[in-house]
């Protein structure tokens, strides 16, 4: 994530090869899986992921997890959900729940209502 930068503003990085210092809680980097057919198409999910202090310890050793930033939900019409395994479903119905949840005090009703609709859990 960079301002006025580059697009990924280090040194902190997750890529094969990075020299950079290990992630850290308190900084923030993008979270970007992407499929890309050779010669056709590629699809890409940016968000932006806080590095924060886990719950888990393991054997006296503290985790770090990733929490999510970027609250927009999926564009539903583009997700094939035959497609997806069980804990993928999960994982993007417990995303627009937390998006909802999350910014549908702060809207007005066409809004919230615009949201409700684009967060409906996945089938």
């Amino acid at each position: 994530m960079g301002a006025f930068l580059n697009v990924h503003e280090g040194p902190q990085s997750i890529s094969r090869g990075s020299k950079g210092p290990p992630l850290q809680a308190g900084m923030v980097i993008s979270n970007e899986p992407g499929y890309y057919k050779s010669g056709c198409f590629g699809i890409r999910i940016e968000n932006l992921v806080a590095v924060v202090p886990s719950k888990i310890e393991e054997n006296g050793k503290k985790f770090l997890e990733f929490e999510t930033l970027t609250l927009a939900p999926l564009d539903q019409r583009l997700i094939n959900s035959e497609l997806l395994t069980n804990f993928e479903k999960v994982w993007v119905n417990d995303y627009h729940q937390h998006v909802y949840d999350t910014l549908s005090d702060a809207l007005d009703m066409e809004t919230r209502s615009w949201l409700q609709s684009a967060t409906l859990p996945l089938l």
